[in-house]
């Protein structure tokens, strides 16, 4: 289904032909073709590793393709880092931020410009950034550190970077992840004045709801191939899906009635919690919370407000200035991280690449992180392989996907290939406590099911869960019950 109406109106302002590229154990692209137009948001959807990231960061310049061919304005171009895209007037927003915490917005930008003076004049470049601002409704304090600025607006100061370095296409790779609801409108207002300027947006993503939304063209990709390209006015998320997946989703379940708890013991409480760290964004304040066997709690507020340093406290990475933490009823207040884990309580952070994995081993060795003595042999000196892979089978299989290939490195999986494997390797840990922080971010459609449908069948083998998602529809039909948290 190759839509080709918009070539009669006006030629592509960048060609993606042939393109392939492999990874060790990985065909990530093969043969692609993709016209982008300016004018328009074109949006690239896919299951996790279908190879939407891995052909926008090869026409960024982060990786080099293989074969293939890219045309700008008509022309041939080689394109072997990100600074000769830049020269191309292509910019890239990365899942994962780019900024220095340390430094303040303005000066992020600055040390983006391609022409940058020994010594800056740091007010005119400030009047710059507001002009742009204001035109593109991306205001933001220029002069704030950027460890105290929300996603949201560190979202725009990416965004000021490439539009102040001069960028006529402009990629988003996953923009949307780690954005309250509001700042998700607001950075659809933004791409329609983009829009209107005739910039091009690559917007990838796996939130149907937002494509059908903001994009004037759709290309899905599976494994590794063009299944599919069309105008939004002849999409809808069924015809989105059978392209991405060639099959219907599984049902999502439904939460069985909740049992009552009145002679069980409480699994985590949280007894007046205070936290007070100069390393953290957030501290917390008085926070008491209960959470029982065969229950989900809920914690919805905006990114921003002490959900990771919840979640930190419980898991013992950080340390709690007042108040107490009962798990099963035993003080755990003082407990390491180490003893936390082995009492029974398993982890899905939020960034599994930087604090669930180690990017240059393999799956397999990830795998067997997560439970090492169940593993260990003679004495520790050596692990029973052959386990290590039936449990990730197992795991996987609960979860209803094949699993990545074991023996290719962590960090050749896509964003949401880990996800997949950090939460089939904790909940395979059989944990009777789950601290579950945005558990299906990155995830496709289908993954995002199976780990819900994960999630509530933990929660009716009688484990608890303390889940924190900024997805207010994920919260309502998983949660239990909900608490808000503001400013701690």
């Amino acid at each position: 289904m190759v839509d080709n109406s918009r070539t009669s109106e006006s030629p592509p302002f960048c060609s993606l032909r042939g393109i392939t590229k492999k990874f060790p154990g990985v065909l990530a692209n093969d043969g692609v073709n993709l016209d982008i137009y300016p004018g328009e948001v074109h949006a690239l959807l896919g299951e996790n590793g279908a190879g939407k990231s891995t052909l926008v960061k090869i026409l960024y310049g982060f990786y080099q393709r293989d074969s293939g061919e890219i045309e700008i304005n008509g022309q041939p171009v080689d394109i072997r880092s990100p600074f000769d895209a830049r020269n191309l007037r292509i910019g890239m927003v990365f899942q994962d931020l780019t900024l220095i915490p340390a430094m303040s917005a303005i000066e992020n930008i600055a040390l983006f410009l391609p022409k940058l003076e020994a010594i800056p004049d740091m007010q005119e470049l400030a009047q710059d950034v507001g002009e742009l601002s204001k035109r593109y409704r991306l205001e933001v304090d220029p002069w704030a550190p950027v460890w105290q600025l929300s996603m949201g607006e560190q979202q725009k100061i990416e965004v000021l970077k490439l539009l102040l370095a001069e960028a006529q296409i402009l990629i988003f790779d996953e923009p949307t992840r780690v954005l309250a609801p509001h700042e998700i409108e607001g950075l659809f207002n933004v791409f329609e004045k983009l829009k209107k300027d005739d910039f091009a947006i690559i917007f990838i993503t796996h939130k149907l709801r937002e494509v059908l939304e903001i994009a004037d063209r759709i290309t899905v990709l599976r494994k590794g191939q063009v299944a599919g390209s069309l105008k939004n006015d002849g999409a809808d998320e069924s015809s989105l899906i059978s392209m991405m997946f060639d099959s219907a989703p599984p049902g999502e379940r439904r939460p069985l009635p909740q049992p009552t708890h009145a002679d069980t013991q409480a699994l985590l409480e949280l007894k007046n919690i205070a936290t007070k760290s100069p390393g953290m964004a957030t501290e917390l304040k008085n926070i008491s919370l209960t959470i029982n066997p065969g229950e989900i709690l809920g914690v919805a507020g905006v990114s921003g407000n002490g959900q990771r340093e919840l979640g930190d406290v419980v898991l013992g990475l950080e340390k709690s200035i007042r108040g107490t933490i009962l798990l099963s009823g035993v003080d755990s207040t003082k407990w390491s991280a180490t003893r936390v884990r082995q009492s029974g309580v398993a982890f899905i952070p939020e960034n599994p690449l930087v604090m669930a994995a180690i990017p240059t081993f393999t799956v397999e060795e990830n795998m067997a992180l997560g439970n090492p003595r169940k593993y260990a042999r003679r004495s520790g000196l050596s692990l029973e392989w052959t386990d290590v892979r039936q449990d990730m089978e197992d795991a996987f299989n609960r979860f209803g996907f094949e699993g990545p290939n074991p023996d290719v490195q962590t960090r050749t999986l896509s964003g949401g290939n880990l996800q997949r494997l950090v939460i089939a390797r904790e909940l395979a840990r059989e944990p009777i406590l789950i601290i579950a922080l945005y558990p299906t971010r990155g995830l496709d459609v289908m993954s995002a099911i199976g780990a819900r449908n994960l999630l509530l069948s933990a929660r009716d083998e009688g484990k608890g869960i303390l889940l924190i998602s900024e997805d207010l529809s994920e919260l309502f039909s998983l949660s239990d019950r909900l608490i808000v948290l503001f400013q701690g």
